[in-house]
């Protein structure tokens, strides 16, 4: 089974040891992504923003790999304040109303003090398993 390294260009995945996503056979699995601006890398101050942002580095991933949001069966959100959870549960809605995965949401440190998001997914490729 081939293994598949996907990059969002961040000059972080070879200097920590990741890939943004990794592809293997049906599965598409993607890094924790924070909310830095994919053009500007600039780090939103709203929760919200940051959010947008990532899923908007998730999509592009997914769909490097194959993959659409639609494919999109688990997903891990990080939070550094419960607060942010009022705030980014709406972004969370927009893009997975519908796809609804089975997702867990968790309060944690992140590695940055600007960092209020982290999001990860994991992708099953429609008509597998």
């Amino acid at each position: 089974m081939t293994r598949r390294l996907i990059s969002s260009g961040s000059p972080f995945e070879r200097q920590v040891g990741y890939s943004r996503a990794v592809v293997q056979g049906d599965w598409c699995f993607v890094a924790g992504t924070t909310g830095y601006d994919p053009e500007t890398r600039i780090m939103p101050e709203q929760a919200a923003d940051q959010a947008r942002n990532a899923l908007k580095v998730i999509a592009a991933a997914l769909d490097e790999a194959g993959f659409a949001l639609a494919d999109v069966v688990r997903a891990t959100y990080y939070f550094t304040d419960a607060a942010c959870w009022d705030e980014v549960g709406p972004v969370l809605g927009e893009a997975f109303g519908e796809i609804r995965p089975a997702a867990t949401a968790l309060i944690a440190g992140l590695v940055k003090p600007e960092m209020k998001v982290e999001i990860e997914v994991t992708a099953l490729r429609r008509g597998a398993g």
